[in-house]
């Protein structure tokens, strides 16, 4: 009863969730192309694992745009497949979930939204 009580709303909240996260968006900061061009090359060693409709993964997709980062994006909630990569390669499923591969190939996978946000503002301010 209780689980249909929060599934209710969710539902619910669900459109408002989706309207802040498109209205909500910050305009991203303009580099100089040869130093953007660096930052692109950087962010293609990142995935964000994500639900459309969390407010963490909204909090931190904002941040991502602030910072201009293309980050990939990993949609874990409906993506078996995306799903399953999260928790054999993180452990568990809980969004937002940063993977960050280093250039030996080893992958540290950072949860919480502001660790993430952290550690991408410490990275690409």
């Amino acid at each position: 009863m209780l689980r249909l009580f929060f599934k209710g709303i969710r539902l619910l909240l669900l459109p408002f969730m989706l309207l802040w996260s498109k209205l909500g968006t910050p305009r991203g900061i303009v580099r100089p192309a040869s130093v953007q061009l660096n930052i692109d090359s950087e962010c293609a060693k990142l995935k964000l694992y994500h639900f459309t409709s969390c407010p963490f993964c909204i909090k931190v997709r904002h941040e991502m745009a602030r910072l201009s980062l293309p980050i990939q994006l990993r949609e874990a909630q409906r993506n078996i497949r995306q799903r399953e990569e999260l928790l054999l390669g993180g452990g568990k499923v809980q969004t937002p979930c940063l993977q960050i591969s280093d250039a030996n190939g080893n992958i540290q996978w950072l949860y919480e939204s502001s660790d993430i946000i952290k550690y991408l503002q410490q990275r690409f301010s």
